[in-house]
C-alpha cells in the first residue's frame, strides 16, 4: 500500500497542492499562479498574494485529491511549508493544513521551503549517490548547499546581498520586459550576442563560496543610463545576454570550485532560476568535463510546486517528525546554517 503524502504550497504567489505516493510517485500537481495579477505592480504584493491564497487554496485541493483518484480519507499526512517565505502567505496555508490534519487525524509535516526545493530533486532522481552538491537559486535565495543524505544539509555559501532571481527581476524592470524577469530576461537573451558588453563578476574573497549580485545589476542599470544619455540606441538583447551569462558564469563558477573542493558524486539544481537555460546548459557541460552527474528538475518543479513539499514530507513521514498543531510560520526559517545536520525548521 502506496504513502499518500498531500502536499501545500503557499509562501509566495503560486497557490498550489499535490498528492505524492511514496516519495517519487506525482499522482497530481496542481499549481494556480498569480502571475497576472502581480504583473500590474511589477513584483509580489504580500497582501494581494495572501488574499489571493485564501479564495485559491480550497479549489486547489480538491483539485488535486480528484486528479490523483482519491479522497481526503486516503490520505496518510499532510505537509505544508511554514517558511521562510511571506508571513501571511505562509498563514494560508499552514492553517489549513492544521485544520486538515486536525480532522482527518492523520500527521501534520512542517516542511523548509528549501528543503523542498532541494527534494524536487529526488522527484527525478529518488535513489541519489551522496554527496551532492545542490545550488538552491531563486527570486529570494541563491545558497549553495552540500548534501550528505536527507535532512543533513551543510550551507556553503549564499548570495550577500539580491539574490540571483531578484537581480532577473530588476534587470528586467530597468530593460522594460516586464514582470517575471527570469523568463522575460531568457526569452530576451536569446536574440542577443553575451558577449557585446562585459559586466563586472563579483567572487568576492578567495575561497568563499558566498554570492553578490547588487554591483552587477548596478552595473547594467548604469550602463544604460550612460547610453540614454549619449543618445545611443541600446540593444535589448544584447544587454540580458551579456547579463544572463555574467549571473550565469558566477553561479556554474562557484559550483565547479566547491565540487573540486568536496569531490561530490553528483550536482543538483534548486528553485526558480533553475529553470533557465543558459544556467541548465552551461553547468551540465562544465559537469561533464569532470564526469560529475547533474540533476535538474523539470521546469514545472523548479518553480514553487507542493510536489516537491508532499515528497519532503514523505522522507519526514519515514522518521516520524512531524509537527504539532501550535506549528507557526517562519518568514526568515534558517536550513543548514554552517552545520552538517541542517536546520529542517519546522517539526522541533
Amino acid at each position: 500500500m502506496s504513502t499518500l503524502i498531500l502536499g501545500i504550497e503557499t509562501s509566495c504567489d503560486e497557490t498550489s497542492a499535490a498528492v505524492v505516493a511514496d516519495g517519487e510517485e506525482i499522482c497530481s500537481n496542481v499549481i494556480a499562479s498569480q502571475i497576472d495579477l502581480h504583473r500590474k505592480f511589477g513584483g509580489v504584493v504580500p497582501e494581494v498574494a495572501s488574499r489571493r491564497h485564501l479564495e485559491a487554496l480550497n479549489p486547489v485541493i480538491g483539485e488535486a485529491l480528484e486528479k490523483a483518484g482519491i479522497g481526503f480519507k486516503d490520505l496518510h499526512a499532510v505537509a505544508v511549508t511554514c517558511g521562510p517565505g511571506l508571513l501571511g502567505s505562509l498563514l494560508v496555508g499552514l492553517m489549513t493544513a492544521k485544520a486538515l490534519a486536525y480532522t482527518l487525524n492523520i500527521p501534520l509535516i512542517g516542511i523548509n521551503h528549501l528543503e523542498a526545493h532541494i527534494c524536487a530533486n529526488l522527484l527525478v532522481d529518488p535513489a541519489p549517490g551522496f554527496p551532492v552538491l545542490c545550488l538552491v537559486v531563486s527570486g529570494g535565495h541563491t545558497d549553495l548547499f552540500l548534501i550528505n543524505g536527507f535532512g543533513h544539509y551543510r550551507l556553503l555559501g549564499r548570495t550577500r546581498d539580491d539574490a540571483a532571481g531578484e537581480a532577473f527581476d530588476k534587470v528586467a524592470r530597468v530593460l522594460g520586459l516586464g514582470y517575471p524577469g527570469g523568463p522575460a530576461i531568457q526569452k530576451t537573451a536569446a536574440q542577443g550576442d553575451p558577449n557585446a558588453i562585459e559586466f563586472p563578476r563579483a567572487y568576492l574573497e578567495e575561497g568563499t563560496y558566498d554570492f553578490s549580485f547588487s554591483g552587477l545589476k548596478t552595473a547594467v542599470i548604469n550602463y544604460l543610463e550612460r547610453e540614454r544619455q549619449k543618445g545611443r540606441k541600446i540593444n535589448e538583447a544584447d544587454v540580458a545576454a551579456a547579463f544572463q551569462q555574467a549571473v550565469t558564469g558566477v553561479l556554474v563558477d562557484k559550483i565547479m570550485a566547491a565540487a573540486e573542493t568536496y569531490q561530490p558524486a553528483g550536482i543538483w539544481l534548486a528553485g526558480g532560476v533553475a529553470a533557465n537555460a543558459a544556467l541548465r546548459k552551461e553547468l551540465q557541460c562544465r559537469a561533464a568535463e569532470r564526469d560529475i552527474p547533474v540533476t535538474i528538475p523539470p521546469p514545472v518543479l523548479c518553480t514553487d510546486n507542493a510536489a516537491m513539499v508532499a515528497c519532503a514530507g514523505y522522507y519526514h513521514y519515514l522518521k516520524q517528525d512531524f509537527a504539532p498543531l501550535t506549528l507557526n510560520a517562519v518568514a526568515n526559517l534558517p536550513l543548514g546554517e554552517g552545520q552538517e545536520t541542517g536546520l529542517t525548521g519546522c517539526n522541533q
